[in-house]
């Protein structure tokens, strides 16, 4: 993958929080997003944040990490733990990994291998995907989408410009999850607030993108090109 690929943990252990959010620092093209130690704050902060996918303690007081994965549907999910008596429930979960404690780096590296490969496989392989919307569920086909953004009235929800001038907005979804989604070399963020369908890139600088998309007074829509973006948008552009 071009960029790295963002996680969010939980383990109500204070000290195995802290050693698996070192473990994590450690291994390339892995960002942490935010570590949690509380199942019932990380449920409820789940939907402001972008992540790819989540590494979950499972035995925990209130609601276990088996639960929590079920909440998600099909978000990828790493299982870590001390007993191996929950690994066939896990795994019917359609876990990515179940790595027992105490954890080594090798092991959550090969773990960490298996989601990158299987959020590659879900980019190349589908073509649309079921969402919610305002006013309620639809299949986003990834060929119909140009230009993604923040809903102007609740940034939680997304704008979606689809071709023909069409639009839809998203509920509940973050760039990260619609990126995990949309075939990686189609598409690109290329600032903190857009995604653009390359198909709708006309030309491009240093710091700014021309579109094909019909903007206000006959003019086309022109973005940033963000410092951070800028690699990946040039790698997908001459590959």
């Amino acid at each position: 993958m071009d960029t790295k690929i963002k996680c969010l943990i939980l383990d109500d252990e204070l000290p195995g929080l802290a050693y698996l959010k070192m473990l994590c620092e450690q291994i390339d093209d892995l960002e942490v997003v935010k570590a949690f130690n509380d199942p019932e704050v990380f449920l409820k902060e789940l939907p402001c944040l972008e992540f790819d996918f989540c590494i979950l303690d499972i035995q925990m007081p209130g609601i276990d990490g088996l639960s929590i994965a079920n909440l998600m549907g099909n978000i990828p999910v790493i299982f870590t733990t001390a007993y191996k008596e929950y690994a066939a429930e896990a795994f019917d979960l359609d876990a990515v990994d179940y790595v027992r404690k105490p954890i080594q780096k090798e092991r959550l590296e090969k773990a960490v291998d298996k989601v990158k490969e299987r959020l590659k496989r879900k980019s190349q392989s589908r073509k649309f995907v079921q969402l919610n919307t305002d006013k309620g569920k639809t299949l986003l086909f990834f060929d119909q989408v140009c230009y993604i953004s923040p809903s102007e009235i609740d940034s939680r929800d997304k704008y979606v410009l689809l071709n023909e001038g069409e639009s839809m907005i998203l509920k509940n979804t973050s760039f990260e999850q619609l990126l995990s989604f949309l075939p990686s070399d189609k598409f690109c963020r290329v600032n903190k607030k857009e995604i653009i369908a390359l198909k709708c890139v006309k030309f491009f600088s240093y710091d700014e993108i021309v579109t094909n998309i019909p903007d206000c007074a006959d003019k086309t829509k022109v973005l940033t090109l963000g410092d951070v973006f800028r690699n990946e948008f040039l790698k997908k552009l001459h590959p």
